[in-house]
């Protein structure tokens, strides 16, 4: 009986000889076959179809796949409205872009734990996990529990245990996790790309009785002032076009205005606190290009930053009417080239100094308070919050608490002055 089936053994194991090498060689550095019971089939079959929509377009099918081959995986899916109402559109253009396709990558990865945690695992004190994201191994993902509550990195577990399948789990979380790497990537793309300032070779010169043109004079030396008031350089309207208008620099580029206002942009996002201001200056406004040209042409300029709290507080009522961000930005805009210590010594000395801005013809009062210097009037005044931000001997910024507004018009003002104002106008006056 023993050697039957020691017999049937041999046989057996012939056949299976012959039949493998039948087979075609598997190459040695393929992934397991991902069956149809796998966390992956799961996810791109499951309710978190935003999800799994970025995932394809990520081109991460073939990672994910090697990743559950090797290892038992957990994945802190975002739900649907994070990834479509509640995230910045922006941010999901950047994401979107082909170029940023290792951006989206990472941060899909970031999600996606090679561990299989199970809500039974919850922890009250933190538990620090590593990601599937190479570019972000040295930022570990805390998970603990906080007043009934598991947290995962700065988001509420909303589902646990959601999809459970051999080879990983999926919990349910209320919103997306962004890792570093992708954080600095968006902003260092966002900040300064998108800012272009025009270095006039040559402009004509703009008689200032007249505002007409008349002919080329020769360039001026570097350092002298410039052939016409600043607001006879603005743009006639919030940053429509350029005007002509003559500067010291001329063909020699004495004055590199779209590197200065680059500079100072960027010196604001690594200041941090001040994002919203270098925000409306790139993207949603012309203000960075005309403040280039401004430079180029011989002008100084002082930068009243508020601060992103201060942003904050704006409603959508004041932001809303056309041409709003530009009216509130020039008012911040100060034709002179002043510091923390310039200013303070003015008020120190002259109590209420009044500074022209560039949205004519409203200034800005300043005065001495509590050892500072406080802008505005009442509710709408500011602190100078953090004094010399940036200054290169053309380009000032201070950094104010608050968001400044020229104290409205209550009484209407006399005919004869309205009259003068309307019989010579200035260009670049807010219509």
């Amino acid at each position: 009986m023993d050697s039957q089936i020691y017999g049937l053994s041999l046989a057996f194991l012939a056949l299976l000889a012959t039949t493998a090498s039948a087979l075609p060689a598997k190459p040695a550095n393929s992934a397991a076959q991902i069956n149809s019971n796998s966390v992956l089939v799961a996810l791109l079959d499951s309710h978190y179809t935003e999800l799994s929509e970025l995932v394809e377009k990520a081109l991460l099918l073939q990672t994910l796949e090697d990743a559950v081959a090797n290892h038992n995986i957990s994945i802190f899916a975002p739900r649907n409205e994070a990834l479509q109402r509640d995230l910045d559109p922006e941010f999901k253009q950047f994401l979107l872009e082909p170029r940023n396709l290792k951006s989206l990558q990472n941060l899909l990865l970031f999600h996606m734990i090679p561990t299989r945690i199970h809500s039974n695992h919850w922890r009250k004190k933190p538990v620090h996990h590593s990601s599937l994201c190479r570019d972000a191994a040295g930022e570990l993902i805390p998970i603990h529990e906080k007043n009934g509550e598991i947290i995962v990195g700065t988001a509420r577990v909303i589902k646990s245990d959601d999809i459970v399948r051999p080879d990983g789990i999926i919990h349910g979380i209320e919103k997306l996790l962004i890792p570093k790497s992708v954080q600095h990537e968006f902003n260092s793309r966002r900040s300064l790309r998108a800012t272009s300032a025009v270095i006039p070779e040559g402009a004509p010169e703009v008689d200032p009785r007249t505002h007409r043109l008349k002919k080329s004079a020769p360039p001026a030396p570097a350092g002298a002032p410039p052939a016409l008031p600043i607001y006879d350089a603005l743009a006639p309207g919030p940053s429509l076009a350029p005007a002509p208008a003559p500067g010291p620099g001329g063909p020699h580029h004495h004055f590199d205005g779209e590197s200065q206002v680059k500079d100072f942009i960027q010196t604001l996002l690594h200041y941090g606190g001040y994002n919203e201001m270098a925000d409306i200056l790139v993207n949603l406004t012309s203000l960075a290009t005309e403040m280039g040209r401004l430079v180029s042409e011989g002008y100084v300029l002082t930068v009243l930053a508020p601060n992103d709290e201060a942003m904050a507080k704006l409603t959508t009522d004041q932001l809303s009417e056309p041409g709003a961000p530009e009216q509130i930005m020039y008012y911040h805009l100060i034709p002179e080239y002043q510091t923390e210590e310039s200013m303070y010594n003015s008020v120190r000395r002259f109590g209420k100094v009044k500074y022209d801005t560039l949205r004519l013809p409203h200034k800005v009062v300043a005065e001495e308070a509590d050892g500072s210097v406080k802008f505005g009037h009442g509710e709408s005044s500011a602190y100078l919050f953090d004094p010399d931000i940036y200054t290169d001997g053309r380009i000032s910024v201070q950094g104010i608490d608050g968001v400044l507004f020229p104290v409205e018009e209550t009484v209407a003002p006399k005919a004869a002055p309205l009259a003068k104002i309307v019989s010579k106008p200035r260009r670049g006056m807010f219509i």
